[in-house]
């Protein structure tokens, strides 16, 4: 099934659900309270986000790193893995699958190098890197009640999972793609500098991106404010000087795969939480809210996000998860943010990013992508965890 024809048989599905009466009323009233500001907020981040592609702010970018890296394959390395979590976490995971992954691979066939090793930087941080802020991850937004924790309070419970994360997956991502003895060259040839079609455009997009992530960071604006703000922003500039653009693609602004995905997956899984999901992982996760209780949700959530998608998995365990366990809750968020590697529906950045590949004739193997992403999301996620069990 196409990943249109997913999200919509999601949201009949769970529509159905809910006028059947299958779904109690008071479930599907409360899943619905949380995914309002949370769909708010994601329609406001990927219109913000398609603009500034359509302005070239990741094609620059991504243009100087190439250029800064001047032909050395580590440092390339370094730069790639600085630009992909910095998206993740500055702007959110669906950003770095939806934008970053056809700029990597345009730059990889502009350099003349091997898109493989770019694509999987960009698919495994869209994942590992949405650890540190709420906007970096949706589960993140979810969980941003339970955990009351305001932006840079979670980055400062936050960072040391974050920082082993990113760590683990550079480790995995040289092992397996990036080193001499897989890549084949020695060198690459620097691109060009990058030429600007409009230099209003850009700058306006790349300073609403910039000021989105100051309000919510210094200034504690509401999330849904924040991107709606940055997003009227760059429509505005948009409506002056690129119209014309705006006309040709208003239907890659408007995210309805994901507006319909999001809230047919959360009413499902609350369907299926009422048959007793929820019962099954409190029997996996249990109550202790120390160390082997939280190797133990980060696990589940791991695990179960491969199964159903990471989204759904952290709402199935957060019910399961009592209520003052904070700590594993936390290790609920790595096992769901870290953990989504094996199977490509795990997280909808990963389906967004196969989607991507495919449309570029960039051709990913199944088999070998999962052996590699089970390798990384059991060492990740347990160390990950461990560092938040150290930290807190």
């Amino acid at each position: 099934m196409s990943l249109d024809g997913l999200a919509l048989a999601l949201l009949f599905a769970g529509v159905l659900l809910w006028a059947t009466g299958l779904l109690p009323q008071q479930a599907a009233g409360d899943v619905t309270e949380r995914v309002v500001p949370l769909v708010a907020f994601l329609f406001a981040a990927v219109v913000l986000a398609e603009l500034a592609g359509q302005a070239q702010v990741f094609d620059v970018a991504a243009t100087w790193m190439a250029r800064l890296g001047r032909g050395s394959y580590p440092v390339l390395f370094v730069l790639c893995v600085l630009l992909c979590s910095f998206t993740t976490i500055a702007l959110n995971l669906d950003t770095t699958a939806v934008l970053l992954t056809p700029v990597m691979l345009a730059l990889a066939h502009r350099v003349g190098i091997a898109a493989v090793p770019l694509a999987m930087t960009t698919v495994w941080l869209a994942n590992t890197a949405s650890l540190l802020f709420p906007v970096s991850n949706l589960t993140n937004l979810l969980a941003a009640d339970r955990v009351a924790l305001e932006p840079l309070e979670m980055a400062g419970v936050m960072w040391a999972p974050q920082a082993v994360s990113i760590l683990v997956t550079m480790v995995f991502l040289w092992v397996l793609y990036w080193r001499r003895g897989r890549r084949g060259e020695a060198a690459y040839l620097p691109p060009a500098p990058p030429r600007i079609a409009d230099p209003w455009l850009f700058g306006v997009c790349a300073a609403a991106c910039a000021g989105f992530l100051l309000l919510i960071l210094l200034w504690d604006v509401p999330l849904w404010a924040a991107s709606w703000g940055a997003a009227l922003v760059s429509l505005a500039v948009f409506a002056a000087r690129g119209r014309d653009r705006l006309r040709a693609s208003w239907r890659q602004l408007v995210p309805w795969r994901l507006l319909a995905l999001v809230p047919g997956m959360l009413l499902v899984v609350t369907w299926l939480s009422s048959l007793g999901l929820d019962r099954l992982l409190g029997a996996l996760t249990g109550t202790d809210d120390g160390l082997g209780g939280m190797l133990r949700a980060a696990a589940a959530g791991a695990g179960l996000s491969n199964v159903i998608n990471n989204l759904p998995a952290y709402l199935a365990g957060e019910a399961a998860i009592p209520a003052g366990n904070h700590r594993q809750l936390l290790a609920l968020l790595i096992g769901v943010n870290v953990g989504p590697l094996v199977t490509t529906f795990a997280s909808l950045a990963t389906l967004i990013w196969f989607d991507r590949c495919r449309a570029a004739g960039v051709h990913v193997p199944k088999g070998p992508f999962a052996l590699a992403g089970l390798g990384l999301a059991v060492t990740a996620v347990t160390a990950s965890t461990l560092a938040l069990h150290l930290a807190a």
